[in-house]
């Protein structure tokens, strides 16, 4: 039998600092990029019932830790479960199986961290966010740790919802947190924009973003369902996550390709090969740039590795057995 950690969200909440979690994930992407294994999301649709079943996975082989993430929405229920299977990229023996739920915002957020600070001006200051709920938190709340902000501006449609980010953001950072009554009034001479929403349709017109302005688009990853319009997509240095998820399920990407102002040679590169160096990020102060985040197997095993190595240090989790198939691949 092998002893593998149980960890339960309990055990991994407030475990690790959002700066962690961004150190980590973007080790992640430096071995992406120089040719770790990772796959897109793979996604199957319920009707009756309504819901879907996802998974992604990648391969850490420097980390020494490889798995991802399988995980339900929907249903009957109506609910969501995350589980982070984890296993030793060396031996192939599994080390833990988290909740991943409470890790996900930090996790994403960190991802998205990653991408400003690949792309992202380095004077970078005011971030616009469109969105107010776990994600926008996560996201907010990773890039603080990468750039020196003073301003941030949040809008979502909800004012309560909103203002109750503003709040809390404020308190929280060291930046200036403020909601604005739209889209517009957020982006207009932001730096960096944030955009964290289940939307459908674009969250703000792309004319009107500055020269200069990198963008963060972390809440869709539907063919049919985008956050950003064709002109964003047009005037921008195009990163995603992974180059095989831009044609499968960017949505804006894709809708940018259906209007005919873009092609699959718009992809400028994957994050891990700006990270690892192989490929360029930001080459002038005049650039806007675009980091497309649909969520990897990469920041999963990052950030899930991260959680693992603290509990192991702190005692934390719940031993449980596994049987390895050489004991119980019996077929008796």
């Amino acid at each position: 039998m092998t002893e593998t950690l149980l960890l339960t969200s309990a055990d991994v909440n407030d475990l690790a600092t959002p700066a962690e979690y961004v150190d980590a994930v973007r080790e992640g992407y430096r071995q992406r990029g120089e040719g770790a294994p990772a796959e897109p999301r793979t996604k199957l649709l319920n009707r009756e019932p309504p819901g879907m079943f996802t998974t992604y996975a990648a391969v850490l082989p420097e980390t020494g830790a490889m798995g991802g993430y399988m995980y339900s929405a929907g249903f009957g229920a109506e609910d969501a479960w995350f589980m982070t299977p984890l296993f030793d990229a060396d031996s192939g023996e599994p080390l833990a199986l988290l909740d991943g739920a409470s890790m996900n915002p930090f996790k994403t957020g960190a991802a998205g961290g990653v991408g400003v600070d690949a792309l992202a001006r380095e004077d970078a200051s005011s971030v616009a966010i469109i969105g107010s709920g776990a994600q926008a938190r996560g996201q907010l709340r990773a890039v603080a740790t990468v750039r020196d902000l003073d301003s941030v501006w949040v809008y979502s449609p909800t004012k309560e919802s909103r203002e109750a980010f503003a709040g809390e953001m404020d308190r929280r950072l060291d930046a200036s947190v403020a909601a604005v009554a739209s889209s517009a009034a957020a982006v207009e001479g932001a730096d960096i924009v944030i955009t964290a929403t289940t939307a459908s349709e674009p969250v703000f017109d792309g004319d009107l973003l500055d020269p200069g302005t990198h963008v963060t688009a972390m809440g869709q990853y539907h063919p049919n369902k985008r956050e950003l319009d064709a002109t964003t997509i047009e005037r921008a240095k195009y990163v995603p996550d992974l180059r095989e998820r831009a044609t499968m399920d960017a949505g804006s990407f894709l809708a940018a390709m259906d209007a005919g102002v873009v092609d699959e040679a718009h992809i400028h590169a994957e994050l891990g090969e700006v990270v690892s160096g192989r490929a360029a990020g930001r080459e002038t102060d005049e650039e806007i740039t675009v980091f497309d985040s649909g969520g990897t197997g990469i920041e999963t095993v990052a950030a899930a590795y991260l959680l693992y190595e603290k509990a192991v240090d702190e005692g934390l989790g719940t031993a449980i057995e596994f049987s390895p198939a050489s004991e119980s691949l019996t077929g008796q």
